[in-house]
């Protein structure tokens, strides 16, 4: 826990550990409410403007050709 902490990657503590895949490392991670709560600081909601795919004449008659 405190390699993780440190900033030391999930991937090397794994091999440090002998975990065969860093997923079995992850519940280290699920058990650290600190670094969820600067992890959740850290990240900034999508600024992407939501819009709806609309079809061209083209496509709508290939799919009517179908």
């Amino acid at each position: 826990m405190h390699m993780l902490q440190s900033g030391v990657d999930i991937t090397v503590i794994a091999l440090w550990l002998g975990h065969s895949s860093p997923a079995a490392t992850h519940t280290y991670v699920e058990a650290d409410l600190a670094m969820k709560e600067r992890a959740l600081k850290a990240i900034q909601p999508p600024t992407v403007k939501k819009s709806r795919f609309r079809a061209t004449d083209t496509v709508l008659a290939f799919l009517e050709g179908l």
